[in-house]
């Protein structure tokens, strides 16, 4: 447990040493504390009860917790029993110290006291864009479906291409994005990246993933097309049923080539964009391609929705998905071992 001790004093370090808005304090005195008194944690959350669980996940359980200032946070609890959530643990701290941006989920702190492992988290209130997309929790107009989609792309962008140090999340998804009072979206679980389970149904995972443990920033930007879609048409990928035996990418393809696109779109929807929806359903596709040299990076996603007048090529067919393993070709993707790179 000394590492642990250890990570937790490198929080307090950097919450005394750096400027950031999580360090600052609100009068303009001492910089905030990163590290949680294991006693007030468990006076936040009731003890860890039960009727503060939110969720649970394959390593941790997130309770809501209430602090005595009024903060709401939400308390990631990891069990010593496991390894992996040791491991799961340490790597999410140093994955969370190096990315901090608006459409992140913000570590607020952590507490490594006695045998407990737990990360502290802004408390979002509207919990996943699963609960609200798939479960019909919440009505999502076409505004701010596109508000989600360009929240998440611009999350992505920061991660590739604007952290410290690259990163790259490995399991985009509408369970791992939370989304704030005004449904604004906050990418959650980065340190889940290094223990993807292939078993999951909600996940996208390619072969070689599997096979090889390796990841590259195009397994994300496949992963956030396949979400484009599920947000378009407002159903989750596996629950499609189909036409015949074409599978969900397939028939958001065709529909495609036959200048159809909008039939994809969820008929929950009284009106939305036409321009903008038909671009989303092709930059989906275009994100979704075979070949991971096909797909665009992250910049060139966030400027095509950040401009009107972007003309964006026109997508091949994209990769199955089939039984959770996406038909990834991708030949330039990075070590398992180095899920965050130095620049």
């Amino acid at each position: 447990m000394g590492f642990l001790s250890g990570l937790c004093f490198s929080l307090e370090k950097r919450g005394r040493s750096t400027g950031g808005r999580e360090e600052e304090a609100d009068d303009g005195g001492e910089p905030l504390e990163l590290f949680y008194e294991l006693r007030a944690l468990q006076e936040a959350t009731n003890f860890f009860s039960e009727s503060n669980l939110l969720s649970r996940g394959g390593f941790s359980l997130i309770y809501k917790g209430l602090m005595p200032n009024g903060q709401e946070v939400a308390v990631k609890k990891f069990p010593l029993i496991s390894d992996q959530g040791l491991i799961e643990f340490t790597n999410e701290v140093k994955l969370l110290l190096k990315a901090q941006q608006k459409n992140l989920v913000a570590l607020l702190g952590c507490c490594a006291e006695g045998y407990e492992m737990i990360l502290v988290h802004e408390y979002l209130p509207n919990g996943s864009l699963e609960d609200i997309l798939f479960e019909k929790i919440a009505h999502l107009d076409w505004p701010k479906r596109f508000q989600i989609i360009t929240g998440v792309a611009r999350g992505l962008l920061y991660l590739h291409e604007e952290a410290p140090q690259r990163i790259i999340h490995g399991d985009i998804k509408a369970r791992n994005i939370l989304l704030d009072e005004q449904l604004n979206p906050k990418i959650a679980n980065l340190g889940m990246a290094r223990f993807l389970h292939w078993t999951d149904p909600y996940g996208y995972m390619a072969p070689k993933y599997l096979m090889h443990r390796n990841l590259s920033v195009k397994t994300d930007v496949f992963n956030f097309g396949v979400l484009v879609l599920e947000i378009i048409s407002g159903e989750r990928i596996y629950d499609w049923h189909g036409r015949g035996e074409t599978d969900f990418l397939s028939y958001a393809w065709m529909l495609f080539q036959g200048g159809r696109s909008l039939d994809l779109v969820d008929p929950s929807l009284d009106e939305w964009d036409f321009g903008e929806v038909a671009m989303c359903i092709q930059l989906g596709l275009l994100c979704c391609q075979g070949s991971a040299e096909e797909r665009p990076d992250m910049s060139c996603v966030h400027l095509m929705l950040s401009s009107d007048s972007s003309t964006l090529p026109i997508p091949g067919k994209p990769s199955g998905v089939s039984g959770g393993i996406v038909n990834d070709n991708d030949e330039n993707s990075f070590s398992f071992s180095s899920i965050y790179e130095g620049r």
